[in-house]
């Protein structure tokens, strides 16, 4: 075996020393290659080379399964109000009508708005989950439930109007713990999408009533039974108003503490909103603790103008950060606009999804979407910045031992390492009390 010595280089006397990550990986790959076979080698006079090491370690404890998600949407009378009641088309206010003597009057108040012209926060709020249960549906075990209770009665009242979602006609679909499978699971959601459109935006079927929040998310916590250890358990809360229709409220209309939800209707002792009407914040915060106690998460989604301005911010937001699931942030630009980033504790100032719109809904969704899903545990994900240079610039280490690249134990594609055969098996059986380590050294060219 001969090494050619080029003259202009002269080395060093060799000096014993520990080697580095860098040097060992170096040494693990060159060394390799002399192994091969005897060559003769010409070293050839180039400029010092910028390399960048990579060490991404992760520890491996399985992933959860699919996460049970039961949908609690609003269906209180305010989701028939258009999504933007000043919208105009060729100078025209598409959203209101006039009555007999010619004045205008706003659709959605008594009269159904046609949707194809003006948009309703239902007809927007349908539009959104169809594209948002066809994403995710293979991810989830999805159930849905609406509140307040439904109603067809001929007679209203302020009891069937405020009745929080109960069993029976409230769970519009039970989550199917019998089903894991991505194909099960995507039929599933097609079935609930094929629900929610089923809600018609007028006649006897329609959303109507009141929002008592607070109760209808005790009972939906009930409906979550699965264990936390093995599957996430949440609660996905979408609503339009303010939280309502709690005969049980600690305030009345005569107490400066109750925020009336109905205007005056809170004030005579005698009404049946003296205590309904106030605004449920309490309550309703304390329900979603009750959830987290148990360790069942809540995401919260404010659709609409009330959410998004007077009381409902400060609402939504209480009931968000004590679900577990308030937005988290690296930066201002991840809260969008007109909103912060707490960078010591990660979490964008406003701590629910706020839509206003189908497309602001849709998008909220979706990073909802993308935080539910489960992580790969036979996927170790790289940025462009951390792959090797060269394929051959990569070791992979499994509890200390390095592993060879092969069929039966790991590849590297353009976005990191994925492992296959019975190293993909071994991450897989990891649990919490007996985890895995995985170690990726790589070396980049700069």
């Amino acid at each position: 075996m001969q090494f050619v010595v080029p003259p202009w280089k002269e080395f060093p006397k060799p000096m014993r020393a520990k080697l580095t990550p860098l040097s060992a990986l170096l040494a693990g790959i060159v060394g390799g290659a002399l192994m091969a076979g005897c060559q003769t080698y010409d070293f050839e006079p180039v400029d010092p080379l910028a390399i960048a090491q990579t060490t991404k370690e992760t520890v491996i404890a399985a992933r959860k399964s699919k996460p049970d998600v039961m949908l609690l949407v609003d269906t209180s009378g305010s989701m028939t109000l258009p999504v933007n009641p000043e919208l105009t088309v060729n100078g025209v206010r598409v959203c209101y009508l006039k009555d007999t003597q010619g004045r205008d009057y706003k659709c959605g108040e008594g009269t159904a708005c046609d949707t194809s012209v003006c948009p309703t926060r239902w007809s927007e709020l349908q539009g959104a989950m169809g594209p948002f249960l066809a994403e995710s549906g293979k991810l989830v075990r999805f159930g849905l439930t609406t509140y307040p209770a439904p109603n067809t009665a001929t007679t209203q009242t302020v009891a069937l109007a405020c009745a929080a979602a109960t069993a029976g006609e409230s769970v519009r679909l039970a989550i199917p713990t019998g089903l894991d499978s991505d194909e099960q699971l995507q039929a599933h959601a097609t079935s609930l999408n094929a629900i929610l459109q089923g809600i018609p935006n007028s006649g006897p079927n329609q959303p109507k009533g009141g929002t008592p929040t607070s109760g209808s998310v005790r009972f939906t916590g009930s409906l979550l039974t699965g264990d936390p250890e093995e599957r996430d358990q949440i609660v996905l809360l979408l609503t339009d108003g303010l939280p309502n229709c709690n005969l049980e409220n600690e305030y009345n209309g005569s107490q400066t503490e109750c925020r009336c939800t109905l205007d005056d209707q809170c004030t005579a002792p005698l009404s049946p909103y003296y205590k309904r009407g106030c605004l449920d914040k309490n309550a309703s915060v304390a329900a979603v603790e009750e959830l987290k106690a148990r360790k069942i998460s809540t995401i919260v989604i404010g659709f609409g103008a009330e959410t998004s301005a007077g009381d409902g911010p400060s609402v939504l937001n209480a009931m968000a950060n004590a679900g577990g699931f308030a937005r988290e942030c690296k930066a201002d630009v991840d809260c969008g606009a007109g909103d912060t980033c707490d960078l010591n504790a990660k979490r964008c100032g406003r701590a629910f999804y706020q839509a206003a719109n189908r497309e602001e809904l849709a998008g909220a969704l979706k990073n909802i979407s993308e935080k539910l899903a489960t992580t790969n545990p036979c996927f170790i994900g790289l940025d462009p910045s951390q792959l090797p240079s060269d394929n051959q610039l990569i070791v992979v280490y499994i509890n200390g031992e390095r592993t060879l690249q092969g069929p039966d134990t790991w590849t590297l594609g353009e976005g990191g390492v994925t492992f296959t055969g019975n190293a993909c098996a071994r991450l897989e059986a990891s649990r919490p009390e007996a985890p895995v380590s995985v170690e990726v050294r790589a070396i980049r060219q700069l």
